[in-house]
């Protein structure tokens, strides 16, 4: 690496300050109950599945009901339910690019919590898994805490994203109807991750518009768009739940949901605007392992494997 761009990334190096340091802690609070609320909801899951059958078709409306009648259900929904709060907590009070991406730590959680729960022990290639999704992830965060900047987001950004969402809904729902009976778990958390990518963005979009007064037809846009990609997204997740257990299903999210979150805040939104070449290179790699280790995850996990 050049001396002049060395230079440059040192003087830029923790641009952090106090008030948006705090939402690194907030995100990983968030994290451990991301990573209880996924095992309870789980449990909830795969009973109402073992009761009523469907496997990996799709959740019917019976079973969907059936589910606000497990209390392991409801008890995992109400953690998520505070794990998301802390997260927007957390996105507003930091650059996308450096919160996002914490949720990796939810997968170590769920892995350990789900293999003592279930007695199912974690072999080498399922240890190295997760492994290769939290290094890479945690390489990707500690690069985005040295160059990433907290931008405003112009309407033509918002814009952009809102399309590009629209073209993930038509493309997501026409493959559902389409190869619904075919789709296996890794899909469904596929577009879980992507949809909440989305859902990250729009929602640090629509907390900073109505602090500021700024809330007009494009924020109620933002609004209807981002209820729409929870709930599909929510929808795929209890679904991979079916065929897939937890630390997979949260390895997915934790690991695709800041790619694509941070994609869109480098891409669209600038928030590393001015970053060295060095931490560009850093991020590709960073995000090619850490999508290796899901795939890997999927592959060997255990529980898949019976």
């Amino acid at each position: 690496m050049p001396i002049d761009e060395l230079s440059i990334f040192a003087t830029q190096a923790l641009t952090l300050t106090p008030m948006q340091g705090l939402g690194i802690p907030v995100a990983l609070i968030g994290a451990v109950f991301l990573a209880l609320g996924a095992q309870f909801q789980h449990r909830g899951v795969t009973k109402v599945e073992a009761s009523l059958g469907g496997k990996a078709k799709g959740l019917s409306k019976v079973q969907l009901f059936a589910l606000l009648g497990r209390p392991s259900w409801i008890t995992g929904t109400l953690m998520l339910g505070l794990a998301v709060i802390l997260q927007l907590i957390a996105l507003r009070l930091a650059p996308l690019i450096v919160v996002q991406p914490l949720g990796a730590v939810a997968l170590v959680i769920t892995a350990l919590v789900n293999a003592r729960v279930t007695k199912t022990r974690l072999d080498r290639l399922t240890i190295r898994a997760i492994a290769l999704c939290i290094g890479g992830v945690g390489i990707f965060v500690t690069v985005a805490a040295f160059v990433g900047t907290e931008r405003p987001i112009s309407d033509t950004q918002l814009i952009t994203i809102l399309l590009i969402l629209a073209t993930v809904l038509v493309f997501a729902g026409a493959a559902f109807l389409t190869f619904r009976s075919r789709l296996t778990a890794i899909v469904y958390i596929v577009g879980a991750g992507v949809l909440y990518g989305f859902v990250a963005t729009l929602a640090k979009v629509v907390i900073n518009r109505i602090v500021t007064g700024d809330f007009e037809w494009l924020t109620v846009l933002c609004i209807v768009a981002l209820v729409s990609a929870t709930v599909i997204g929510a929808y795929f997740v209890q679904t991979a739940y079916v065929s897939g257990p937890p630390d997979l299903v949260i390895a997915g999210l934790t690991v695709i949901d800041p790619l694509v979150a941070v994609g869109i805040g480098i891409v669209v939104l600038g928030e590393a605007a001015g970053a060295p070449l060095f931490a560009i290179l850093a991020f590709i790699i960073a995000g090619c392992l850490a999508i290796y280790g899901v795939f890997e995850l999927s592959k060997h996990h255990p529980q898949n494997q019976r």
